[in-house]
């Protein structure tokens, strides 16, 4: 499918070269911070410098005094209490932060995490009926509720308490719960409007530490899971994400918690530097694959573990719970492809809404976001549960698919999600007509720039520019992240060295070597994932144009810099994009 490389905008020139002399870094570093919205010697130090002590102060967000002083209430009265999250990676790591931080404070504390198949996203009738016939009287709910009115509502009448750490929109009623933290509220001043769920969980802790002068390295020492929280929810890490981000990894990089340290063995990342990458592709579908194949309760169960040989159990149960994820994953990705390419109807629609009551309901998200990147439209992916069809939906760039769901709204059950992913519920006698009107709202409001994949490019630079030194301040700005992706480069009028080569099982690859013949940068090696239909181009003896992002390469001891490929063009750049 043909890219559109994006040049993003470069910058006032004075701008630049006033950072570039205040830092002493070349143009090209310069530009890429000013593009990150930095243009002082002091806002650089804060971004390769991130400090603790810039986190903002708990209390600015609505409700925490009352939350705090709830919590305060249930550890002096030793109450029942139940530590409640969803079954994703962000509720998971949530419920394990809270517990980990409150079970040598309160003796009587459980943690819940509902099922996926039987009670489905939220606060669930049947936890409430659980916390309420088994006495225990308050319930801390991380990473959902903000949109449970009235089921909160039932469990103050029957003298359960909730205490609300969310991140999600919510409705225009906010639940009646003694303290709902959501920094997405109207009413709440907090400036960092992006915290994931664990996030606002840690606020808490870090609230109720300041309060009682308990020293912050007890909840600091519990930033690793934090930190697989902000990268599997795909939070942006700017600001006091980034804070958390950076002192999360150094965590899980030099002393993580036994279940975390179980996951980075099973996921074959021990002795190496773990990035944000490395939880997105590696340590989030792990602990996913729990809620999605089993139950989300034992990827809390190994993130509290404090015995490494029932980790190393649990952890042998999590990864196989991964292997079936995988298959299913691809089994189901393929049957959707190929009911696309086997209907005209289908093949050529603007949308794509697909159902198959024997797909399974855990990976109908994953197999969404599979089948857009694969045809680049709007995408819907519905499975069979409890009689209904319910399943997830995955946008494209700058189509708002919450707000063509909704117009679909009298057709559903119900719906939720926001701009990129939704999740939604019908009867299933209801598809054909959601199908139709859902691809007459698409192909309305859809542009042909939005139906084509684009690549932002941060800057054209020549190979001879990427030295030891330009790529050792390159790996300071991480961790890279929504907001702040490790920088795309575009180099032009590139050469093969005439040793670029297939590769993989399937000679699906590229294995590049490359030249600049103006320029002395001698070879320079790159890699191309799925991209040997760019083949004769690259050995045809002309010159073509390479995108990438700049990577190590370690192979037999030695390590070095690599370029990995994006995409490969012919030389035709117009305006702001190619």
């Amino acid at each position: 499918m043909e890219k559109i490389w994006n040049l993003k905008k470069q910058g006032d020139t004075n701008e630049v070269k006033h950072l570039s002399a205040a830092l002493s870094v070349n143009m090209i570093i310069a530009r890429l911070l000013v593009q990150r919205g930095i243009r002082s010697y002091n806002e650089a130090k804060s971004f390769f410098r991130p400090r603790l002590s810039d986190l903002l102060d708990p209390f600015l967000m609505k409700d925490m005094e009352k939350a705090v002083e709830r919590v305060e209430r249930a550890i002096s009265l030793q109450e029942k209490v139940i530590i409640y999250g969803d079954y994703d990676v962000d509720g998971t790591t949530s419920v394990a932060m809270m517990y980990s931080f409150l079970k040598s404070r309160i003796e009587h504390i459980e943690y819940y995490i509902p099922d996926r198949y039987s009670e489905g996203y939220g606060i669930s009738p049947q936890s409430i009926n659980y916390a309420i016939e088994n006495g225990f009287t308050l319930v801390i709910a991380l990473d959902c509720g903000i949109k449970a009115v009235e089921k909160i509502a039932d469990a103050k009448k029957r003298g359960l308490d909730f205490i609300i750490c969310d991140h999600h929109n919510p409705d225009e009623v906010i639940p009646p719960a003694v303290a709902v933290l959501d920094p997405k509220r109207p009413d709440c001043n907090y400036p960092n409007k992006e915290l994931s769920g664990c996030g606002v969980g840690f606020k808490l802790l870090q609230a109720y530490c300041i309060k009682n002068n308990i020293e912050q390295d007890e909840i600091y020492d519990l930033l690793d899971l934090l930190a697989v929280s902000i990268a599997s929810d795909i939070v942006p890490i700017v600001g006091e994400n980034r804070v958390l981000a950076y002192y999360g990894l150094k965590k899980l990089n030099s002393n993580p918690g036994i279940g975390l340290q179980t996951i980075i063995n099973m996921a074959g990342l021990a002795g190496t530097e773990i990035t944000i990458s490395d939880i997105v592709f590696k340590i989030g579908p792990r602990l996913n694959a729990s809620g999605r194949i089993e139950h989300g309760k034992k990827s809390v169960q190994i993130l509290v573990s404090e015995d490494e040989s029932q980790s190393d159990l649990i952890g042998e149960e999590i990864n196989s719970y991964n292997e079936i994820r995988k298959t299913l994953d691809r089994d189901i990705t393929l049957e959707a492809i190929e009911m696309i390419e086997n209907n005209e109807e289908l093949k050529y629609m603007n949308s794509t809404v697909l159902y198959n009551r024997d797909w399974h309901k855990g990976v109908v998200g994953i197999v969404a976001s599979r089948v857009t990147e694969q045809f680049y439209r709007p995408t819907v992916i519905l499975t069979e549960s409890n009689g209904l069809a319910t399943g997830s939906a995955r946008s494209v760039r700058d189509f708002d698919l919450y707000e063509a769901i909704g117009k679909c709204s009298d057709l559903l059950e119900s719906y939720g999600g926001h701009m990129y992913a939704a999740g939604l519920t019908l009867k299933i006698e209801n598809i054909p007509a959601f199908r139709e009107r859902f691809e007459e709202i698409v192909t309305k409001q859809i542009t042909s720039i939005q139906q084509t994949q684009t690549i932002e490019v941060d800057a054209k630079i020549t190979l001879s520019d990427i030295t030891p030194k330009f790529y050792r301040i390159l790996k300071q700005f991480a961790p890279f992240g929504p907001h702040n992706m490790n920088p795309v480069f575009v180099t032009e009028d590139v050469y093969d060295a005439g040793t670029s080569r297939r590769v993989g099982k399937n000679q699906e690859h590229l294995k590049l070597d490359l030249v600049e013949p103006d320029v002395n940068s001698g070879i320079f090696p790159g890699i191309a994932f799925n991209q040997s239909n760019a083949y004769e181009l690259i050995t045809s003896g002309s010159p073509f144009d390479i995108c990438y992002t700049i990577v190590e390469n370690e192979f037999r001891g030695k390590t070095n810099l690599q370029l990995l490929i994006k995409d490969i063009k012919k030389r035709e750049f117009l305006g702001g994009s190619y």
